[in-house]
Formats: structure tokens, sequence, C-alpha cells
């Protein structure tokens, strides 16, 4: 399922991202440090999504409570919070 997702707190804008079956199909971020960007990018992509949050939840950026792999962690969380209608589902 393709969301968009605002992230808070950090110098990306926005995250595009697309989850089929469970796996990261796509990422794109707006704005924000384009290498870095681009390299977390390539190594989510076709990875297992829970597996992916996990790893990149808790991350922070300098003096920032969060970054941008964090902040991609809260979107892969929501975008399978959306397509995940069991009733016990927890992020």
């Amino acid at each position: 399922m393709k969301t968009k997702y605002i992230p808070s707190g950090v110098c990306a804008t926005g995250i595009e991202l697309d989850i089929e079956d469970g796996l990261i199909k796509s990422v794109q971020f707006t704005n924000g440090c384009d290498g870095s960007l681009k390299g977390i990018t390539a190594l989510v992509s076709g990875t297992d999504a829970r597996e992916a949050a996990a790893k990149l939840k808790g991350i922070t950026c300098s003096m920032r409570p969060t970054s941008c792999p964090e902040q991609l962690a809260l979107a892969i969380l929501e975008n399978l919070k959306q397509t995940d209608n069991t009733p016990n589902f927890k992020t």
C-alpha cells in the first residue's frame, strides 16, 4: 500500500512509502540529507517492513530526539497499521 507520511523534528519534509505483502517496495524522502537518505532507502528496499522499523526506531540525530531513520520507522508502522486488520496489531 502506498502512503505519504509527514515527518516531524527532522530536515526531511515528506516520506512516500510503498509496502506490499509486508515488504518495503519503495521509499522516497522529500528534502533532508540527500546521500544519507538515498543510502537508507537502498538498505531498506526489499526488506521486511517490521524488521526495518524495529532496527530504525529509537535512532536520534545529533541533539534531536528523533531522526530521519526513526521517522521512516514511524511511517512504516503507520502504513502497516492501516493495512493490518487484525485486532491485536502492535506497533
